[in-house]
Order: C-alpha cells, then structure tokens, then sequence
C-alpha cells in the first residue's frame, strides 16, 4: 500500500476554535468529521506559542532552543534538516505549500524553496504577494477588504494553497508522498468573503474566571501586557466585536477551504494520513491578555490536534506535543528516527489510543520577534505541563504554578504554596533535567534557583557534562575537544577527565 502523508495547518486557531472540541457555536464541519474519522487529542501543546518557533519544532523534531528558531525573523541553523530534506533524500517526494516562517525573512518570507521540497508547488507568502498588482498588495493586508463589493475567495492565499495542494494530489497520488498544506488563516488581517466575513457577528465568549484574573501574583509580564485590560471589567475585555467575529469567521472559512483538500484526499489519496494542527492559539481577552508571548495558558500552548489514519472517533487525553510529529513522520514511512530528533513516535497511539507516549511536555519562549522592540522584549521561559499540573519559569520574572483539576482556568498561581512543594519539585527536577537532555544553550543555575525551591545551591559546573550532538545522518561524527579524535560518547562527565 502507498504511503501517503498530509499535515493540514492553520495559524492562531485555538483548540475551542474547533466545534468538535465543545464549542457548538464554533462552525468546523470539515474539522470535526476528520474528527470523526481519526482520533482528537484533548492535551496537545505547541513548543513555543509563536509561527516561526512552533513551525520549526514541527518539520525538524527540534526544539526552538536546538534548531536556532527562537523568535521569529531567526532562521534554522545550516547543520538542521528539516522533515523534508529527509524525506527526499529517502526517496519520497514532498511538498510545501503555505507559509513557511522558517528562512530567518519577513513575515512572507523570501520566496526561496529550502531542499527536500518539491519547488513546483513552492508557495510561501512572498510568492503569492508577487502575483498581485501593488494595489491588491494593500488590499490583502486589510481586513476592510473583507466587506468590500466583489471581494471572494478566489483573492485569498487560503484558497490558492488549496487550489495548489489539489493539484498536488492529482500529481503525485499513485505514489509516496508528504504534503503540507499550511495556511495563514485565521490570522490577521483575516480575510473572508461572504458569508464567513458576518457569520460571528454578535459573538463573544462565554464568562468565565480567566476574564477575572487580576494578575495581581502574576509575572509582571503580564501586568504589562494586559495593559489597560488590567483594571477593567470583563464587560469590557469579553465582548462583541467586528474584530473578533472577522478573525473566528475567518477561522471557519479556513475549515471551508481545508474541507475542499479534504475532499480531495478522500477521492485521490483515501488511504492517506491526516494530520490537522495549529501552531498556537490567542489569548483573545483571557487573562486580560491578546494575541501571544511568553506564557503557557491553554488558550495560546494547548492547541488542537486531529489525526486520521489509524483508530475512529476516539479522544486521547494523554500528553502530545509538536516535538513529536516529525518522528511519527519518519516512523510512518518506515524509517529510523535521528538522534537529533527530541521527540518520540506517535504512530503506536493513533493505532491504539490507549498507549501513552508522555508524561508531560514542554513549552518555552525567548522572545516575540527580533524585529520588534515591543512585546515585552527578552522574556525567558520554560514549562512543563502534566494532566493535572503546570510549572512555568520565568527567569527573569515571577514563576506560576497550576493545579489544573482544582483550577481549569489557570487563575490560582500556587507556586508558593507549600502544600504542593513536593509535586512542585518533582516537575521543576524533570524541567531541569529537560533542559539538560536537549542542551538548552540557555541552561544554568539562574534555573534551579528560584525563590521557592529550598536548599538548592549554585554550582559553576552545573551538571558538568559535555553534550555532543549525533548528527550523523547528515554530518561526520564530532570530535572530543581534549582529544581531537571521533567522540566516544556523546554524553559524558566532563570533569572525570
């Protein structure tokens, strides 16, 4: 049987955002029948809520920290090979149509294929910028756009990547492929035509806590960012607006068009896998925040994640990350998984959504983007989030802690509550250790001690290990610096020699 893969990926769509999730106000038909005929996870999270970080985690199996995509505008290192680039050297044909986020450009990008992908059907967003005349450049960066007489979907990138990534499928459907389908959508200036463009008018979400928290034992980060949110009423925060309803109207015209590839898929590739992810969500008023940054609530890190190709119709409520895809990819088409690669193979779960892959999973942020002087700037995060708990550090800032069975809405910050010092610990050790095991190049002892971790002293040496990267796919095996010959192992106790 042909081996056939398609990720399917939108842009700031949050897991409610998506009906089969809960929220029946929220029109995702497309969505919630792939639903239907995979399995959902209700615990996925992004590596870091921002389009470039959480891209790059995605097609290299690397973290943010590991591949150099810490921030948008940064591009990956030249040692790092992306999903494709392996692939193809495999053999198996791949294409990229959509944004991409990962060249170290603009937001659109710099037109140029990376290796591995088929540039046929290359379509970044400078590349669909160059199609239009300099007035419709205006228009597609205006959500105003949207209401104007004659506009229709055929002006859309959402609809060009799906016209493209059909026209894929007609190609390449009687072999091997990977395919990725990555819209812009729902993200600003989100624009739809009728009648996606009035479908949420009146729309605002329901209340809950999240709009009341008053940030008063959060980090200052959010103070900042909640801005003149920060002492209103949740009238004023979670409300009815054009704004809103464009961006949700959007969203689901993003599902219209992910059900015209869908269709698609299920006359040429039927056998295909399916998988449909976000790269993170938006804040939209919770927590008196917008938009994005340096934080681990649900509503920007835990993000949908639907997967057709093995068992139907079942929720999984195990943890599941991004890191992870990238190996179920390689699993999937019967190759090994590099040892660069940080993540593990799903491909046992989506058969059998009973195995469990991980305990937990990680999250982090340096900061928005290199180009922008806002955001908060500099803001060193890193997470771990179990079912019931999460563990937030903020290097230079105040650190949260939720016990997310007693306290679904993250409202409670509990990180100095002695009556969860031990599973407090126990999380922050695993963190710890996390950031070790990858070589976070931002570890050190400002991580260990924080204010309320006890008994825990500095140490020059840190771990005292040397961390060398197996990398041999692609490179020749790393030297032991006190050597200079091939390294023996690449973990060892540098101060034992």
């Amino acid at each position: 049987m042909k081996k056939q893969i398609v990720v399917l990926m939108t842009d700031t769509t949050r897991k409610d955002m998506v009906g089969c999730y809960g929220n029946e106000k929220m029109k995702t038909p497309n969505l919630d029948r792939l639903a239907q005929e995979g399995i959902r996870y209700e615990n996925a999270y992004t590596c870091q809520p921002v389009c470039g970080p959480a891209r790059g985690a995605i097609f290299t199996g690397a973290f943010p920290h590991t591949n150099g995509v810490v921030t948008n505008s940064i591009g990956m290192g030249d040692n790092i090979k992306t999903i494709g680039q392996r692939l193809h050297d495999n053999k198996i044909e791949c294409g990229y149509i959509g944004k991409w986020h990962l060249d170290g450009s603009d937001y659109f990008g710099n037109g140029v294929c990376p290796d591995g992908w088929n540039p046929k059907y290359w379509y970044d967003m400078r590349t669909y910028l160059s199609e239009l005349s300099d007035e419709d450049k205006l228009r597609s960066r205006d959500s105003q756009t949207s209401y104007t007489e004659g506009f229709s979907e055929e002006f859309t990138y959402a609809h060009r990547c799906s016209d493209r990534a059909i026209a894929y499928l007609n190609e390449f459907k009687d072999q091997d492929f990977f395919l990725t389908v990555s819209y812009d959508e729902p993200h600003g200036p989100s624009l739809c035509p009728a009648p996606f463009n009035h479908m949420y008018d009146g729309f605002c979400f329901e209340s809950s806590p999240s709009f009341q928290d008053d940030l008063s034992k959060k980090p200052m980060l959010q103070q900042l960012w909640a801005g003149k949110n920060l002492h209103a009423p949740e009238s004023e925060i979670n409300k009815a607006s054009k704004g809103l309803s464009l961006f949700l109207g959007c969203n689901s015209f993003a599902d219209y068009e992910m059900g015209r590839v869908l269709d698609a898929i299920s006359k040429l590739a039927p056998d295909a896998m399916v998988i449909y992810t976000s790269d993170h969500g938006d804040m939209l008023g919770a927590h008196r925040l917008t938009s994005k940054n340096a934080a681990a609530y649900k509503e920007v890190a835990n993000i949908p994640l639907i997967i057709k190709g093995g068992a139907k119709g079942q929720v999984v409520h195990e943890m599941a990350s991004h890191i992870d895809i990238a190996p179920t990819i390689m699993d999937y088409f019967e190759l090994p998984v590099p040892k660069t690669m940080e993540g593990k193979s799903m491909l046992a779960q989506i058969y059998d959504p009973s195995v469990k892959i991980n305990d937990a999973v990680f999250t982090e942020f340096t900061r928005y983007e290199v180009d922008h002087d806002g955001f908060g700037g500099l803001q060193m995060m890193r997470a771990i989030t179990t079912k019931r708990y999460k563990l937030v550090i903020h290097l230079l800032d105040t650190d949260e802690f939720y016990d997310l069975e007693t306290d679904p809405y993250e409202v409670e910050n509990r990180i100095n509550d002695e009556a969860y010092e031990a599973v407090r610990n126990e999380l922050h050790d695993k963190l710890l250790a996390h950031m070790d095991d990858t070589r976070d190049l931002y570890r050190g002892y400002q991580w260990k001690m924080r204010p309320w971790r006890k008994n825990v002293t500095p140490d020059w040496n840190n771990g005292g290990y040397t961390r060398q990267r197996e990398n041999e796919e692609y490179e020749p095996r790393q030297l032991d610096y006190d050597t200079g010959l091939p390294m023996e192992k690449a973990v060892r106790n540098k101060l034992l020699y």
